[in-house]
């Protein structure tokens, strides 16, 4: 039979006796909430205790995309943090922090602002000689129809 809860105490029956044995909350914290959570389980010495159960970890996302990162462990950020620096990045650039597709789609946007801005010195280069030229044209023209004295 599953144990069921009541108020503060669980109760649960031992095998084959229908004894009722209450269990009570071993931390001061008495309300079934989601940080309070536990498990009842058999001593060797048969009695029936209280284990704690901490809260699952829901997992790195990334800080562009929102979605979960692979390759990382999902725990609580205090047991996170104490984790190897090998345990909580991927050998990646922004390993741990990016998806591997935001990675890709910033790479390609620094190469594409990149050409731009080449795109653009080229033209300025480009419309430079277009102005020097014009203004050669434009002398030469004076030349000619000056009368020479």
């Amino acid at each position: 039979i599953n144990a069921e809860y009541m108020g503060f105490i669980y109760y649960s029956l031992l095998k084959g006796k229908g004894m009722i044995r209450r269990v009570h909350y071993r931390r001061k914290h008495t309300y079934r909430t989601a940080s309070n959570k536990i498990k009842l389980a058999k001593t060797p010495g048969g009695q029936l205790a209280l284990q704690y159960r901490t809260k699952r970890g829901k997992g790195q996302i990334c800080g562009d995309t929102g979605a979960k990162l692979n390759g990382l462990p999902h725990l609580r950020s205090k047991a996170f943090k104490r984790l190897s620096k090998v345990k909580r990045t991927v050998s990646r650039p922004y390993g741990g922090s990016r998806s591997g597709a935001a990675v890709k789609t910033r790479i390609i946007r620094a190469f594409l602002l990149e050409e731009l801005k080449e795109l653009k010195k080229m033209k300025t280069v480009k419309d430079q000689k277009k102005k020097i030229k014009k203004k050669e044209k434009t002398a030469k023209k004076q030349n000619l129809y000056q009368i020479p004295t």
